[in-house]
This record gives C-alpha cells, structure tokens and sequence, in this order.
C-alpha cells in the first residue's frame, strides 16, 4: 500500500487532513497463531475477529489505560500468512499486523527515535475471548471441566488452550516481555485481573489432581483387563479408552469390577467341587 493510500485510511480519525511530514507510520505484529508462554494460542477466526476490531485502537504503555499513555493509533489492520512456516499446531503460520500512526511532536521525538531504532519493539494486546478450547479434548474451558494441562502431550499431541469468539479489543502496548514469542500477546479476559489470576491457579491445581486421578483409573483399568479377558496388548478397546473422559472411564471401570466380581463368584462352586472330590479320594 503506497503512503497516499495509509494517509487517507489515517486521515479518518483525524480532526483535520496530515501531511505525511506531520505523522511517524509504523507497523506492529499484534499476534498470531502459534502457540505462545502461556500455552494458548489464537483461532484463525478468531485473528479475523481482531483484525476487524483493532481498527483504531490506541497504543499505550504496560497496559496502563490512563490517558496521558496514549501514545500512537491504529488506523488499518491486515492478516499475513505465509504457507511455508508451520505452527506447532500445524497451521499456516498467520499473524495480524497493524498499521500504526504517531503525530511528530517534541515529546515524542525520542520515542520515535526509540521505535526506529528498535529499542521499543515489542508489542502485546489486550481482548475478550469467551472461547477456550481444550487442544486435546475440544472441551470449553470457560464452562467445562478438563484434566488435560496445557504443555503436556497426551499420546503425541501438545495440550494447548485455543481462544476464539473474541467479543473486544480494548489496547495495545508496548511491554518488555510479552506472552508470545514473536508477536507478544497479553490477554486480559477481564477487569478483575487479581481474581483471574487465583481462579486460575485453582483451576490449574484442580486440573493436575484430575489429571492425576484419571491416569490411576487407567492403570486400573489395565489390571481389570487382564484379570477379565487375560490381555494387556494395545487393541481397539484400550484405543477407545485413551478417548475416554473420565466420567466415561470411570463407567467402564466399574464394568470391568461387576465381570471380575461375576466371574470370581462363578469359580467358587467350581473350587468347592474340586476341593471335595480331592477329599473323597484320599478317603478312598
């Protein structure tokens, strides 16, 4: 896009015409889909949904939305994918960029010079997503309890958060470290950061006790298996099982106790019978 066309898109949320003398254009990665620190990663609807709503977004610093932070604008957004680099989730590596203004003054002349000079580079946004999606099970994580903890893999695939439905975009910001590698990513689910942040350490706790109570109810359904059918090789069964929840899990395994318990049950006569004609024999 040549300069004539960004000053017109600027323009637009301008009281009155710049000139490209009077303006600093620069462009930020806002985000992407590879999965990032935190073990989430963006939706490639949900990349859509932000590129529509960073449009005039404000930049600030560290998050901080007093507005004397206010310190560049968002005038155009566009999603770039290249087909040639794969995420971790083997997508098209797709990041949302967004074209971005300052108006030159004194003041901002040494923050100019910092971004220029790539001292103030990194970036991070923050949004509501009211979708996360469980990689490995599909659940929503909003709503629905899952035992898979993002950074494990369960046979061969990577546990990750995957938001998507995203409501708003309230900022951007320059930051230090952002969440994701590349791009950096902050994201704000709310107002009440303090309480995400318990309720997020008590789901986490939750989730590895879960994790941990499934993995024994697995175990036993092996030794089940083998005490009822006399098999511990890998078959479609035990495939259907790795599928399970653990609600579902702790269903067969109650159906795995009710065949032991029967067939215990159906030995004893067997074993009294036997006991008694070894007992007739030594008589005789």
């Amino acid at each position: 896009m040549d300069n004539e066309s960004l000053l017109s898109k600027l323009n637009q949320f301008t009281r009155r015409t710049h000139t490209e003398e009077e303006v600093f254009l620069f462009d930020v990665k806002l985000c992407d889909n590879e999965i990032d620190r935190d073990g989430e990663r963006f939706s490639l609807s949900a990349l859509e949904q932000l590129k529509e709503l960073f449009v005039g977004r404000t930049g600030i610093f560290d998050h901080d939305p007093k507005g004397h932070n206010q310190t560049a604008r968002i005038f155009d957004t566009e999603l770039v994918q290249l087909p040639e680099r794969k995420t971790s989730a083997g997508e098209d590596y797709t990041y949302l960029k967004g074209h971005a203004y300052m108006v030159r003054t004194e003041a901002n002349r040494d923050l100019i010079s910092e971004i220029d000079g790539g001292i103030k580079k990194e970036v991070s946004i923050s949004c509501a997503a009211t979708s996360r999606t469980c990689s490995v099970c599909g659940k929503d994580r909003m709503g629905q309890s899952c035992t898979h903890q993002n950074g494990l893999s369960y046979h061969g695939k990577l546990c990750h958060t995957v938001l998507s439905d995203i409501t708003d975009a309230y900022e951007w910001s320059f930051v230090a470290v952002p969440a994701q590698r590349e791009a950096g990513v902050t994201k704000q689910f709310g107002q009440d950061t303090d309480r995400c942040r318990h309720l997020e350490k008590k789901w986490k706790e939750a989730n590895a006790l879960l994790s941990r109570v499934e993995e024994l109810v697995r175990q036993d359904i092996v030794r089940l298996r083998f005490l009822v059918e006399g098999t511990t090789q890998q078959d479609a069964v035990s495939l259907a099982a790795d599928r399970m929840s653990l609600e579902e899990l702790l269903s067969f395994q109650e159906t795995l106790r009710t065949k032991q318990k029967q067939q215990c049950t159906g030995q004893l006569p067997r074993i009294k019978e036997a006991a008694e004609n070894q007992a007739f024999s030594t008589r005789s």
